[in-house]
Formats: structure tokens, sequence, C-alpha cells
């Protein structure tokens, strides 16, 4: 061969897509091809399929096989004179390494693909039933399932059936086998096969007539007794011909297995018996089924077996199917379900995962399924077991856009392709997109992407796959838009009676008013009800995925109406990617979000991720600095302290916003796992609010009255949670006043003075106003609610010297200041150190006193009727329990542990833990019960919208409290379950600790 003509020949092959043209060259120059090596049919052939290397390979090893000459020669000859065998066999050796290794197996199997008459175009069950009955064992039966796939492979590939045709085939032909493989069972067990009728039911793909080239084929055995059988003789039979067809269709044997054939769908899954009567069946699904086996019935087919006992058993289960959207917490159990399936895939698989991963088959599929569930039950027109024909039916009854069917259709038909090419190359079970460039080209080229197949196949897939992640769940919600605005002629619209169903399904407890509300929103041709209709079906499908979605589409209208001609407004919405979801969160979480935001709407603006600041907490210094500035600026104090309050009530809706987006979780990140870093947020968040808004209304209050100095030194000391950092949405502010006349002045007027301030901040801090009051208790200074409001340090020192209860010393365990006076606070906590740390520790009779206090405090404090078990406070192993068992501890150890001087519960219990003072275990135990009630609290106040200490018995609200604690919905019950058994073993800790010697 001259230099030239390898040249022509490399640069020939290079141009037909052969990747390595030195070894094609070799293998068109071999014995076996060269009669027909300069034949330009071939080459045209070759280059035309999706690996013209792999083709090649597979067409030389294929005439080696050959038995004869004569049988080498008729193949050459059909190949170059046959142009629809050449294209079936090299289509399919160029695509298909597994199809390859079969007819290297079997070299006169390529006979099947020869025939071209029409009924060959498109078999159904009857011809590969026809194909299948030669097979007498399970490895004939693979031979011949081989090769009916190889037809099925041949029309794929050569683009005679499209991707829904081709898993129709595939379908069909896993119906033949089925159906072969139990005539082999029961030819091998004839005393078996005559003591029961058995009826094999398909279910997913194979059951939807969608089967891929390589899955698991899942069925329900349902069986009966022969006439004159007993019962459980004729299921043990029915089990033993179950088993076996089974395992001939499942194991591994020298052609290999046809596919695993997985019982797994039916009632209990693996735990339960493998074949059921029909009524057994029929009772479990009436009983105790969960929605997912509801779901999973949708695409029951009989396909093998008793035929009138399949269809018996489709009769008395489908009904139940179209039941199943009238179940409480359909659409959350169905939307859960499919959440868990993404958990569940290997982070460095996910971006690959053509069929589980975020914008994959499964998204569609659940999407079409949720619609027929819901509208099924009125619509027998939607009850197709098959993804496309149900989604062209949805379209068609308006219950689905059908501009979004058709996009969903096209990513569908698009995504299912990947997955039969990449599954055929193989013949293995797998759903990654492949990584190796050659694999990715191969792939690229099987789809028709020739011109730079690696980066057209990426390209498209990430289109196709954002698609399907943008629409699946708007598919849900968005008719519901359509169902009342204004339609393009000839639309399908969504009834009214469907616009309600699907609101209910999604838990709307007030369609009617829901469809008022969505009417009002998107109706219109301004910008801002264009906007609206674009952002409103993922935020019905935010809202519904709450405890009240009634309450979060009502809060966004209010927002809405209020906020609408703002163009920042939905602005905001549109182009800030966490702004919308979080707005959908917070407005559907409960009363107390929603309330202070509606008093100042453009608080919406801390939700998004630009310059409103978003949603983490402000330091003391900046918010003490803006309050001051503007108490500054105010005209008098009561202006300057609405300033303040201003303030507080949009720091209040942040902090509460960020804990209700952090427990929740959003689409991008999950719900935060620390609780208790979420009430450590809050408490200091709250707590830093609190002595910002108190140090601006002083500055107000003395302002006003003396001008820049009080006749006396003044300061505020926070107490209990305030002190301790752990202040909560409903919590008052604990406080003591103390003072030191200035120099000069006299301790009459220094008083009179003292006085004036407490009582005009308390005055103007619980003014009635938009903003919510921030109520001052002074409660726990000497002498109670008896003694002075305020006291000069002198008047503390002396009372503290000669009166000081033990219960006082226990108070000021958490007294630290928190306005005014800094070098007064100092000396104040100077004062009090000796008496909360005492040197000596506690004596006995000390010990003996506060636990009497706190036995009697159970007791007279729990309201009346309250479940002492649920309630936070005062209940066994609630906060009550958790932070005197701490400060008793304090109370003894502080002087020689350093550690445990703090005001904060959580800091003082870890420095017990590391001064060996409990064990790490109780530690623990103590903190869980702590946090935990803390964070129920906090939800209360949240979701009522005012204080409580003890868990909603309105289900809708303890619904939303589970929801804001990590609970899905239905889950109440595990909820208090959870709770009780948390501060049970709190309570256990605390009687050995507090209680015990």
């Amino acid at each position: 061969m001259t230099p030239g003509r390898r040249s022509s020949t490399f640069t020939r092959l290079l141009r037909h897509g052969f990747t390595d043209p030195s070894a094609a060259e070799r293998l068109l120059d071999g014995p076996e091809l060269t009669t027909v090596r300069d034949d330009p049919v071939l080459l045209e052939a070759l280059g035309a399929t999706a690996d013209p290397d792999l083709a090649l390979h597979g067409l030389v090893r294929l005439l080696e096989a050959q038995p004869t000459p004569t049988a080498h020669r008729e193949l050459l000859d059909t190949l170059i004179a046959a142009k629809p065998l050449r294209d079936r066999l090299l289509g399919v050796l160029g695509a298909s390494t597994a199809l390859a290794d079969h007819l290297a197996r079997h070299p006169t199997d390529w006979h099947a693909l020869v025939t071209y008459e029409p009924h060959d175009l498109h078999p159904g069950v009857t011809e590969f039933e026809r194909g299948l009955a030669e097979a007498t064992d399970p490895v004939t039966l693979r031979v011949a399932y081989r090769r009916c796939l190889l037809s099925i492979a041949a029309r794929d590939v050569c683009g005679t059936t499209d991707v829904a045709e081709t898993a129709g085939e595939l379908a069909d032909l896993a119906t033949a086998t089925l159906r072969t493989a139990l005539a082999l069972a029961e030819t091998a067990a004839p005393e078996d096969a005559a003591a029961c009728r058995l009826a094999v039911i398909a279910m997913g793909k194979c059951g939807g007539h969608e089967l891929n080239y390589v899955s698991d084929v899942d069925v329900i055995f349902v069986a009966e007794p022969a006439e004159g059988t007993p019962e459980p003789q004729a299921l043990r039979s029915a089990t033993k011909l179950a088993s076996h067809l089974m395992r001939i269709c499942s194991e591994t044997t020298v052609e290999g297995s046809i596919w695993p054939v997985d019982a797994n769908l039916r009632p209990e899954g693996r735990n339960g018996p493998l074949v059921r009567t029909l009524s057994s069946h029929v009772a479990y699904y009436q009983r105790w089924a969960k929605t997912w086996e509801f779901q999973a019935l949708l695409k029951a087919r009989p396909v093998a077996g008793d035929p009138a006992l399949g269809q018996a058993y489709l009769d008395a289960l489908h009904p139940l199917v179209w039941k199943a959207a009238e179940r409480e917490n359909f659409v959350p159990d169905v939307q859960k379900m499919r959440r868990r399936v993404v958990e569940n895939i290997p982070a460095a698989e996910i971006d690959r995962e053509l069929k589980l991963g975020p914008g994959g088959l499964r998204d569609v599929e659940f999407a079409v399924q949720l619609l027929q569930l819901v509208h099924g039950r009125t619509d027998p027109a939607l009850r197709s077991g098959t993804t496309l024909d149900a989604l062209k039916a949805l379209a068609a009854g308006g219950y689905v856009g059908r501009e979004d069917a058709a996009r969903l259709e096209e990513a569908y038909r698009f995504l299912r392709s990947m997955e039969h090419r990449i599954q055929l190359y193989r013949l293995r079970r797998t759903h990654l997109v492949p990584e190796a460039e050659a694999d990715l080209r191969r792939l690229g080229r099987s789809l028709g992407l020739r011109t730079d197949p690696v980066a057209g196949l990426t390209r498209e897939w990430k289109r196709h796959s954002t698609v399907v992640r943008r629409l699946h769940e708007k598919l849900f919600y968005r008719p519901l838009l359509d169902a009342v605005a204004q339609l393009a002629p000839g639309e399908a619209r969504l009834s009214a009676e469907a616009a309600r169903e699907r609101l209910i399904a999604l838990g709307y407890a007030d369609p009617a008013a829901a469809l008022r509300h969505l009417e009002a929103l998107a109706s219109g041709v301004t910008r801002k009800a264009a906007i609206q209709r674009t952002l409103l079906p993922v935020l019905l499908g935010w809202f519904a995925d709450s405890a009240d979605p009634d309450a979060g589409l009502l809060n966004f209208r209010k927002v809405s109406d209020a906020l609408g001609k703002t163009p920042w407004y939905l602005r905001l919405l549109r182009d800030e990617g966490a702004a919308a979801e979080n707005l959908a969160r917070v407005l559907s979480a409960g009363r107390l979000a929603p309330d202070l935001l509606m008093r100042a709407p453009e608080a919406v603006a801390l939700l998004g991720d630009g310059d409103g600041g978003g949603l983490a907490p402000r330091q003391r210094a900046a918010l003490e600095q803006e309050i001051m500035a503007a108490v500054g600026r105010a005209e008098n104090a009561a202006q300057g302290v609405t300033a303040a309050r201003g303030v507080r009530r949009r720091e209040l809706f942040r902090t509460a916003a960020a804990d209700i987006v952090g427990s929740y979780g959003t689409e991008t990140s999950p719900a935060e796992a620390d609780q208790g870093a979420l009430v450590d947020r809050v408490g200091a968040a709250v707590s830093d609010l609190t002595k910002a808004t108190l140090a601006g209304t002083l500055r107000a209050v003395v302002r006003e009255g003396w001008g820049d100095t009080l006749p006396t030194r003044f300061a505020v000391i926070g107490m209990g949670r305030f002190g301790g950092h752990e202040l909560g949405y409903g919590s008052d502010a604990d406080v003591l006043f103390v003072h030191e006349p200035r120099e000069g002045v006299a301790e009459q007027e220094a008083s009179a003075a003292a006085n004036r301030v407490v009582a005009e901040m308390r005055r103007l801090l619980q003014l009635p106003s938009a903003d919510p009051p921030l109520l001052i208790d002074a409660d726990l200074r000497p002498e109670g609610k008896s003694g002075p409001l305020v006291r000069t340090l002198k008047s503390y020192e002396a009372y503290y010297r000669r009166w000081s209860l033990v219960w006082e010393s226990q108070a000021l365990l958490r007294a630290e200041p928190v306005a005014g006076d800094p070098d007064l606070g100092r000396r104040f906590v100077e004062l009090i150190d000796p008496l909360r740390y005492p040197a000596k520790g506690l004596g006995e009779e000390a010990v003996r006193e506060i636990r009497r206090l706190k036995a009697r405090m159970e007791s007279e404090r729990l309201p009346r009727g309250a479940d002492p078990k649920l309630h936070t406070k005062l209940g066994p192993g609630g906060l009550s329990d958790v932070e005197w068992t701490v400060q008793l501890l304090q109370l003894r150890h502080a002087h020689h542990e350093p550690g445990l001087r703090t005001t904060r519960t959580r800091e003082a219990l870890a420095a017990a833990r590391a001064a060996g003072l409990l064990s790490a275990e109780d530690a623990e135990i103590l903190d869980e019960a702590w946090v935990l009630a803390s964070r129920v609290r906090n939800a209360v106040m949240l979701v009522r919208g005012r204080a409580g200490d003890t868990f909603p018995t309105e289900p809708r609200e303890l619904a939303a409290v589970g929801r804001y604690l990590g609970y899905g919905a239905g889950h109440a019950g595990d909820m208090l379950d959870a709770y009780r058994r948390t501060t049970r073993r709190a309570r256990t800790v605390v009687e050995d600790l507090f209680y015990g010697d």
C-alpha cells in the first residue's frame, strides 16, 4: 500500500467519524473484509453509527464467528445488498458491546434483523411470545430473549421506533418473558400449577408499559385456590411457582441473566408473604397501605398467569387508588418521598444522576402521578399507567398548561433516550451519565449530535434538566392561576371543581378563599400581575409545604397589596434567589413574623441576598448606634422611643425570619442541624436588641427631662433570661434599677429623678402603637413588689448584707448590666459577686430551702388543667428543672470554678461538665431538654403570636410547631412523644443532681 493511499484512507476514516483510523485500517485490510474493503456503502454505513470503531470491531468479530465460508459470504453479501440489514446490524454493533458479544456467541442470530415486513416494525406480546416459544430452560430463554432484544435495539438505533414505542416494546417483551418463565415453572411442577390460580401483576415501568433496556421488573403476585384445594396448600404452591419464575429470570447462567424480578412493592414489602389471596390484598390496602403504595398501584397491570384473577385484582384495588388523594397530608407525603429519594443519592453522583437527581426523570413521573391521583378520581381519562400518555391527557383536560406539557414531554423523551442508550451499551442497569469522553461522544452521536457530540450532549442534557427542574412543581400550581385568569382562545381551563380538589389536596382549608386571593393577585394586564403570575406557582408549592397554606397565601396578598406598586419589591422577589422562598416560609409559618412584617412591609427587603443586610443578626453596637442616632434626631422622648421601637420591630422580624428559614431550610440550604445554635442565635439577638432599645429609651427620657446629665448615675441590670442572653420572642425584660446620686445632689432629689426615669421608660415602651410593646418586669428586686422600684447602690448593699435570702442569691446568678452608667453597673456586679458565688458554697439549710422553693413553685404555679409533662417551663425536665439544677451547681462551686461564673445556662452547664461536677452524658441530656423546651416556647410565640409555655391544642397550630421543630405533616404525635421522652430523661438527671444527697 502506498503512503499516499494510506493517507487518503486515513483521512476518509477520520471524516467518517473513526477515532482510531490506524486500527480501523488494519481491520478493513484483514481477511474478513477483503472483498468489500473498498465498497463505499460499507464505510458510509459505519460512519453513520454511534461509534464507527466499535461497529467495525463488532462486525469483524461476527464475521470471524460464522460457522462456514458459505455463511460468511451470505452475511457479507446481504450486508452490502440490503440497506435495512446494514443500518440495523451496524447500528446495533456501534451502540452495544453487549449485543455484539451475543452475536459473536450466536453468529446466526443476525438473521433476526433481515426481515423488514410491516408487522415486524411494531411487534407486540404475541410476536415476542412466538420468538420465545422454543425456550425449554433458563439458558435457551436467555438466548431467545437476547434475540428479541436485538430486534428492538435495531429499530431503536435506526429511528424506526421512538423512545416511547421502544419502551413499550421492552415492556411487551418482558410480559412475554414472564409468561414463558411461568410456563416453564408450571411444567416443572404440574401439581403446584393444578393446585392454584396465580396471576402476575406488573408494577413500575413494566406495568406502565415504559420499560428500560435493563431494569428490575417489579411485580406483585396474587393467587386463589383451585377448586377443591385448601387455601394454605394453594398459597404454598403459588409461592413455589412465583419463586421459581423469579429465579428463571434473575439467576445468572452461562448466558447471563435477563433481569431481576422484584416483588418488594407487595404489601409489607420484604417482610410480607410473596403471594397473597385477593381478599388479603384488599384488606391490606384498605387498612394499612401508605400513600406511596397507592401511587405505585397507578401502574399495576396483569401480565401473566390467570387473566380473570388479574382483572379481578385491578377491579378490586383501582377504586382505592383514586381515593388516595383524600388521605390527610397526601401531597406532603408524596413530596416528602421525592425529597427522600434525592437525599439518598451519593453526593458524588447527584450531578450525573439521570433518573433520581433534581431535574431528572423521577421529577416528571412524580409530578404527573401526583396530578393523576388528585384529578383521576373524577376524570377517568387520566387513569393511564404510562407517563407520556398521562401527561397528554392532563394537558387535554386543562389540568396542566399545554405549553408546559409539551416542553416537559420533550425533556422527558430526551432524558429517556439518554437513559436507553447508556444502558444499551453494556446492558447494565445504570442511570449515571458517563464521565469518559469516548462514552460521551458515543452517547451524543447516538442521539444525532454529530458536529460536536460531547459539548452538544452536555448542553442539551442540562437544558432539558433545567426545564424539568423548573416545571415539575410549577406543573401542579400554574393551572390554579389559569383557572382564575383570562386564557388564550382554545386553551383548556381547570374547572372550578378541579381547582378546588387540587387546593384541598395541597392542604388548603378554604379553597374558595384561596381562589379569590389567586384571582386578585394574578388577574389583569399590569406588570405587577404578570410578575406575580410567574411567581405564584412556585410560592404555592412553598405554602403547601407549611402547616397553614391558607395563611401563607392570605399574607402574601396583604404584603403584595401594600408593596405591589413599589418597584423594588417585585424586582426583589423576581431576581433575588432566596427572597421569594424566604418570604413564603415566613408568611406561612405562623402569626408573629407576618404581623411584624405587616406593620412595616418594607422589611421584606431583609429577605433578599443583597443590600438589605440579609437575615444575619446585627451586633449590639450597631443597633445602639442606629437607635441613639434616631433618638438624637427626635424632637421629644415619645418620638425618640417610637423610633427605637420601630428598629426593635424590624429587628425582631429579621430574627424571626432567620429562625424560620433556618428551621425549615430552603431548596438550596438544608435546615440547621444544630438546634442549640438556633436557640442561642435567637436568645442573643433578642437580648441584644432589648438592651439597645432600653439604652435608647433611657437616653430619650433623660434628654427630655434633664438635658445631657441626670442628677444621679443610673444603670439597668438585666435579670433572668434577659441577663442570661436567653430571651425568647415573648419574654418580658426582667431588670433591676440602681442609681447613685451625683456629687452635691441630695438623695431625695436623685431618687425622685431615678423613679421618674423608670416610670417614663415603662410608659413609653408600653404605649399602644403599631410596634410590639416591651414589658419591663422589676419583680426580682429586693422585697419584690413591696420594695422600692429603684434603689441606690448603698441601699442594695445594706439590704443584701442584712436581709438577703437564698432565692435572691440564686436570682442574682443571672444579673448583668445592660444599659446606663457602665461604671455603676460594674460596681453593682462587684457588690453581688460574693452573694452569688459564696466563698464557702451553700450550707445544707440553704440547699434545703432552695429545694423547698422549687417544690412549692412546681405545685403552686402550674396552671390549672395544664398537662405537667408538656409544660415547657414548670413541667418535669423543663426549663425550670434544668436551670435550677445548674444554678445549684453554680451556688455551690462557682467560687472555686471560674468557668461557672456566667449568666448563661448552657455555658454554665458546659463549665460544670468540664469541671467534673456531672457526667458528660448527664450534661448532654440536660442541655438537650433545655434547648428543646426553649425551641418549643419560641415556636409557640412564632405560631400563635402570643407567648405560651405549653403546646397548642388547635391541630393546625400544633402542626406548625411541629414543622418548625423539623417534623413533617402528620407527625405531631411523634413530636409530643419525643418531647416527653427527652424531658423524662432530663427529670431523672435532675432528681439525682438537684434532689439527691
